[in-house]
């Protein structure tokens, strides 16, 4: 599948989750244990399988990242839960996109990485959106969807900032692996060596140097299924709703299980590394406004002109914040117009030392690099 229709198939996925845990009608605990525990299985044969297809096994340091992202992944599931049922499926699901601009700031914080400029320039759009869906703008609320609506947006806020931190966690588990991968000479892309000059280590196939998808997301899933048992034990919110037979319940849990923490996400993470930045920003927004849709032809949810508005904003923002500039080109002179500096006036090509026939090979590099022309073969 091509990744452009494997992201958009993803996002399409996830973007059902809210519905799905709507209609699911129970406590936030057993939503985020039944979408995490009925996953587990699949995930598991998954992992097995990319593991017999070659792919490197995960180092004990990105195991447990993974977990630890996963048990910030339950707690995200549940405070999500509580932002549904006070703001809406749709609503619920946009306000949590402001996960962009947390993650940049925790990044800036603890990782030391400075955001872009178009960061900083959707901040103030995206805050003004989510007043707008909290309904903040809207006669206080009173003409605002959702059960409460002011309440749904910190809860939102909340998800939002619950999602960065297991996405950074992840990302660290994944880089992890990755410079073990690179430590050991295999491939951190296919076709790409890992350390330049230095070949894939012997004996491996091909398929060595693949991302393990299914054993990062299996490891983290298994971690949210720990920490929703915890949370929910902790919180006294094991029940499965006013439904007389539990069946219905586990039904749409594993369709969300399914849809979302196995199908939805492994085309993601799959398409993502092929994926240029400004169509991924594109495909971002397939998620809340899908879930926005959905939420209105099959829970018949009705947010307000104002509520809408402020969807606008945040889905402008957010396409705004994952934007990059396009590179300059650089300007370097004609290689052709370059005096013949390779050797030195009165030594003939075969007594020159080999210092001067490697600067020739540099300045050919550099010309081909800036230029776009295939440079000369020739030693």
């Amino acid at each position: 599948m091509p990744p452009v229709a494997a992201a958009a198939a993803g996002a399409a996925c996830i973007s059902s989750s809210a519905v799905l845990m709507r209609l699911a009608a129970t406590s936030a605990s057993i939503t985020a244990l039944g979408r995490c525990a009925f996953a587990l299985p699949v995930l598991g044969a998954l992992a097995l399988a990319e593991r017999r297809r070659g792919a490197p096994p995960l180092p004990s340091r990105s195991r447990w990242l993974a977990r630890l992202a996963g048990a910030f992944l339950a707690a995200d599931l549940i405070v999500w839960s509580h932002a549904i049922s006070a703001l809406g499926a749709g609503l619920g699901t946009v306000v949590t996109n402001l996960q962009v601009l947390i993650i940049a700031l925790l990044a800036w914080l603890f990782l030391g990485e400075r955001p872009r400029r178009s960061l900083v320039l959707a901040s103030p759009v995206m805050l003004a959106g989510l007043a707008l869906v909290g309904g903040l703008a809207d006669g206080g609320g009173s003409r605002a969807y959702g059960t409460d609506p002011a309440l749904g947006m910190v809860y939102g806020v909340g998800v939002a900032l619950l999602y960065a931190i297991y996405i950074l966690i992840l990302r660290q588990a994944t880089s992890s692996s990755g410079e073990r991968d690179a430590a050991a000479g295999r491939p951190a892309v296919p076709g790409r060596p890992a350390v330049p000059g230095r070949p894939a280590a012997a004996g491996r196939p091909a398929a060595a140097g693949r991302p393990a998808a299914a054993a990062t997301l299996f490891e983290a899933t298994a971690g949210a299924t720990a920490g929703s048992v915890l949370l929910g034990l902790a919180l006294h919110d094991f029940r499965l709703g006013p439904h007389p037979s539990p069946w219905p319940v586990l039904g749409w849990l594993a369709l969300l299980a399914l849809t979302s923490q196995v199908i939805g996400w492994l085309l993601i993470t799959v398409s993502m590394p092929r994926l240029a930045a400004g169509m991924i920003g594109a495909l971002l927004l397939i998620q809340p406004a899908g879930s926005v849709a959905l939420s209105y032809v099959i829970l018949g949810e009705r947010p307000s002109a104002l509520q809408l508005a402020g969807v606008a904003l945040i889905l402008t923002g957010v396409l705004v914040a994952v934007s990059r500039p396009a590179p300059k080109a650089a300007h370097a002179p004609d290689p052709s117009a370059l005096p013949d500096q390779s050797i030195p006036p009165g030594m003939s090509a075969r007594s020159a030392p080999s210092a001067w026939r490697q600067r020739t090979r540099i300045i050919r590099h550099a010309s081909a690099a800036s230029t776009g022309r295939s440079e000369s073969k020739s030693p």
